[in-house]
């Protein structure tokens, strides 16, 4: 082959590659951003796309999602509906006990370091508790409205899918935001069972297991879902009267369970407050500190039976 034929076509085979080159990058890094946002939506609490919030601590995130520690994280962020990955949440617990630890050592007695950091981690997981339980109450109190829509869209014609679908669209958050995950699993090719029972398992109640098992039933069985969703309805409707009415006779028993501690814990800073240094002196000897362990233990189980003496399941 002559010099000036071979020229052209290595210059054209070169160019032709450079294309591809160019195509393939492009096609892998679009593939990896439809793959992060679906992952982001299906997997993370909130709903802001990725683009639109850069998430912290990535490298921490992805190491913690890989311990049974990180999933159970991950499942109680789920349920709590806040938008922070696990990664996130963790180093912040980090900075929260390590600020308190230096807190109580200052401000207290050094001894009081490692209990204020232990504090913490208990807030830390009252308040995921606390706003778990906060979502599950909204959750139910949605569930009326939810049955109902379910029982219309289904008596229009609608498949069970689709009402779905249109519920996620129709309804506030949280019950919105947790449709459209059961949604956009089902666009993926979940089963109607394992949708629905992913949605129990982060929102446990019974008023939702006793939904999900209607809808569960009617999907594999067929039946009158119109007829079921309709009586539900006014089930749940009661329930959610009763819930209200319990809760507003126990509101004073939970404000004394909160304040059982708080008492605890003003006492001390009333002992240092009156006499500085006494604290330093109580717990400079080993009876002092163990007097002091004791004293917080007994707080909190007396936080701890006051709450399970005052839940009532419904």
């Amino acid at each position: 082959m002559e010099l000036h034929t071979l020229v052209p076509l290595t210059t054209g085979v070169t160019l032709l590659t450079c294309v591809l080159a160019v195509v393939g990058v492009h096609t892998y890094a679009s593939g990896r951003a439809q793959r992060a946002a679906l992952v982001e939506r299906l997997s993370h609490t909130g709903q802001v796309p990725a683009a639109a919030r850069r998430r912290r601590f990535r490298t921490l995130d992805r190491r913690l999602r890989r311990t049974r520690l990180g999933r159970k994280l991950e499942l109680r962020l789920l349920a709590t509906g806040l938008d922070v990955t696990p990664g996130e949440f963790f180093a912040y617990l980090l900075a929260v006990v390590a600020a308190l630890w230096l807190i109580g050592q200052a401000v207290l007695a050094p001894f009081f370091g490692p209990i204020a950091a232990l504090a913490g981690v208990w807030a830390a997981l009252l308040f995921l508790n606390w706003q778990r339980q906060k979502r599950i109450e909204r959750f139910i109190g949605q569930l009326p409205e939810l049955a109902r829509i379910l029982a219309n869209a289904t008596q229009a014609g609608l498949a069970l899918r689709t009402a779905i679908g249109l519920a996620a669209e129709e309804l506030e958050a949280p019950a919105g935001e947790e449709l459209a995950k059961v949604a956009d699993q089902l666009a993926i090719g979940h089963s109607m069972d394992d949708a629905l029972g992913e949605l129990a398992d982060r929102l446990p109640s019974r008023e939702l297991v006793v939904l999900v098992t209607t809808l569960v039933l009617s999907n594999r069985a067929g039946g009158q879902v119109v007829s079921a969703l309709r009586n539900l309805t006014e089930t749940l409707e009661e329930r959610k009267e009763t819930r209200r009415e319990i809760r507003t006779q126990l509101s004073q028993v939970t404000m004394t369970s909160y304040a059982v501690p708080a008492l605890g814990v003003g006492a001390l800073f009333l002992m240092n407050g009156v006499k500085a240094g006494a604290l330093d002196r109580m717990t400079g000897s080993p009876i002092g500190q163990a007097c002091v362990v004791v004293a917080f233990a007994m707080y909190a189980v007396g936080f701890v039976l006051i709450r399970r003496m005052s839940r009532i399941d419904v």
